[in-house]
């Protein structure tokens, strides 16, 4: 069974330190800037035999008005909710402080098993903190130091009573219900065993990429609201679709890069990246009121260069000036997006959930062209009915240029090797010919094509030597 825990406690108590010790690798971005991780953030983790699933947490700030720390509160009440046990952290440095003491109250009416750990204990200069923190109820603390892995033993041992709970609630469960094992083998059935589609939802800030991923989820999951920038991380969600497997991830705005100067906002920026640059498919969200501005074509750009499949979801549509902004994004796509002629295009609110459906049908269809792989018969038919209807043109050397046959590399995305007696010598307006058919014929628009020209090797290269080898050998025998 998987013991499902929450990491909590104020701002820049080392949360995230935690989640990416427990998780083994860095996950969550690390900053000295208190308040960094705003959305709950969930992953698998091992603890020496213990399988878990960590959520870390934002911050605790009390407030009372309706501001970004009160939503990220109610995220990680949604956290806590949803646990089996709360891990709560404290700065051993710190000490306890009030903010500690008034999260400490409200950890306790929720009845969760709750261990206490005091953090950043490398040291004997904590043990004041350690003995003032038995007055938050919490029970024993734990000297622990997330950063250096101190206290792993201790957690261990903490957490081993909850998961062994969890184990035997499992079980009588199962005994008691005689068509569990029933209904598991019809659900294993009925379990798409593809694997998950990596979808990535990019943009700039304030364009409702949020927004878009909750209501995809139909699920308050990630933090929204008015402010830019609200998100910091990438965060995936697992979701299914049509009984397609998705790996959702939200990701942060990218600004240009010259506005970048905070060191946080870059790791925002390069986790982006990364997540766009992992993802198969890449969902840019634009703004119906500033479409494919320039940064919005960068960003394309390098999805495109990256070899992922791009869809373009025009946000904000329901109080767009429609006429003006189609107008614009055809001008844009057909001028400044010509290596990837056909990208799919979806207008859609995502406040209202609208057109969703047929954002999602365009997702799948251009992974299913990304994953396309063509028969090498019908592709070299093909090729050379191009060829009689458009011979290459002559070399440096007034020679025609032979392009003897073509075959398909890979796929994800469909990559080709064409081969030649002489690559060097064959015009890019060729190969854009070739593309651009290729593109329409084998209904691969709006996703990367990459076709590279190879030498053909001379079949009779070698030949005399092959011929004379035994000659040589009969005369080395004797």
């Amino acid at each position: 069974m998987v013991l499902r825990i929450a990491i909590i406690g104020r701002p820049n108590v080392g949360k995230s330190t935690l989640f990416n010790r427990l998780v083994g690798r860095k996950v969550a971005i690390v900053h000295d800037k208190p308040g960094v991780t705003r959305d709950r953030r969930e992953a698998p983790a091992k603890l020496y035999n213990l399988r878990l699933s960590v959520i870390d947490t934002a911050g605790y700030e009390y407030s009372k008005e309706d501001s970004l720390e009160k939503r990220m509160w109610l995220q990680t009440e949604r956290a806590i909710a949803e646990a089996d046990a709360t891990v709560f952290l404290f700065d051993a440095r710190d000490g306890i402080q009030p903010y500690d003491e008034h999260l400490a109250g409200l950890v306790r009416h929720s009845g969760k098993p709750v261990i206490l750990l005091a953090n950043k204990c490398e040291g004997k200069l904590q043990e004041d903190s350690i003995h003032e923190a038995y007055k938050l109820g919490l029970g024993t603390p734990i000297p622990f130091s997330a950063e250096h892995g101190l206290g792993l033993a201790d957690l261990y041992e903490a957490l081993k009573p909850e998961a062994d709970k969890l184990k035997e609630t499992a079980q009588e469960a199962a005994e008691t219900d005689e068509n569990a094992s029933a209904r598991e083998a019809e659900t294993d059935e009925n379990t798409d065993k593809k694997r998950p589609i990596q979808l990535a939802i990019v943009g700039r800030p304030n364009v409702g990429k949020s927004t878009l991923v909750n209501a995809l989820l139909n699920d308050e999951r990630m933090l929204t609201g008015p402010e830019a920038g609200v998100t910091r991380d990438a965060i995936a969600s697992e979701w299914t679709y049509e009984g397609r497997k998705i790996n959702l991830v939200d990701t942060a705005g990218l600004r240009k890069r010259a506005r970048i100067e905070d060191s946080l906002e870059k790791m925002a920026a390069a986790s982006t990246k990364k997540a766009a640059y992992l993802a198969q498919v890449v969902v840019l969200v634009l703004d119906a009121d500033a479409v494919l501005d320039k940064q919005d074509l960068t960003i394309a750009r390098e999805v495109l260069e990256e070899g992922r499949a791009l869809v373009i979801a025009v946000n904000k549509w329901d109080i767009a000036n429609r006429k003006e902004a189609l107008q614009k994004l055809n001008d844009k796509l057909q001028t400044s997006l010509t290596q990837a002629e056909g990208i799919p295009t979806v207008t859609i609110s995502a406040l209202k959930k609208e057109n969703l459906d047929k954002l999602m049908r365009a997702v799948l269809k251009v992974y299913d062209r990304w994953n396309l792989r063509i028969p090498t018969a019908p592709l070299n038919q093909w090729f050379a009915d191009m060829i009689d209807k458009y011979p290459p043109p002559l070399g440096k050397n007034k020679r025609r240029i032979k392009l003897r046959y073509i075959t398909q590399a890979k796929t994800r995305p469909p990559s080709f090797y064409i081969f030649s007696s002489n690559p060097e010598g064959l015009p890019d307006a060729y190969l854009r010919y070739l593309t651009n058919h290729l593109r329409e014929d084998f209904d691969l628009r709006g996703i990367p094509l990459r076709i590279t020209v190879r030498k053909t090797g001379n079949p009779y290269a070698g030949a005399k030597e092959k011929k004379e080898s035994p000659i040589r050998n009969k005369k080395a025998s004797r």
